[in-house]
C-alpha cells in the first residue's frame, strides 16, 4: 500500500483507522460493484436530506447537518485484521472513506497498527 508502507512490516496484527472529521466517515462494505456505493449514497441522502425544514445547524450550508447525521450513523473508526503486510479483508470487502459534504476538503486519517 503506497499510503501506508509501514503495514508491510506486520505479519499479523490489527489496524485501527480513525477519521478526524465530523462530516465524513469510514465504512466496510462490498467493493466489487460500484452500484453498491451509488445505492448507499441514495439511501443516506433519503435518510438525511439536504434542506430539511427541521434542521437548525445549517451554518455551513444545506449539507451541513445531513453530513453530521450520516457520519454518526456510519462511524468514525474501523478495526481491520492485518495478515502478511496487508489488510485481511473478505473477497468483496473494501474500506470506504465516505464524504458526506458536497464539497468536502482534504481529510486526515490516523492509522495505528499493532502486531508482529
Amino acid at each position: 500500500m503506497q499510503q501506508l508502507p509501514e503495514l508491510g512490516a506486520f505479519r499479523v496484527g490489527l489496524a485501527h483507522l480513525f477519521i478526524q472529521h465530523t462530516s465524513a466517515s469510514l465504512a466496510l462494505n462490498e467493493n466489487a460493484d460500484p452500484t453498491v456505493r451509488q445505492d448507499m449514497e441514495r439511501h443516506f441522502n433519503a435518510l438525511a436530506p439536504e434542506d430539511a425544514p427541521y434542521f437548525v445547524h445549517t451554518y455551513e450550508g444545506p449539507d451541513d447537518m445531513p453530513a453530521h447525521i450520516k457520519a454518526v450513523l456510519l462511524g468514525s473508526s474501523l478495526t481491520v485484521p492485518v495478515k502478511d503486510g496487508r489488510f485481511h479483508l473478505g473477497t468483496w470487502q473494501g474500506i470506504y472513506l465516505c464524504e458526506h459534504r458536497n464539497r468536502g476538503g482534504s481529510r486526515r486519517l490516523v492509522v495505528t497498527v499493532h502486531g508482529e
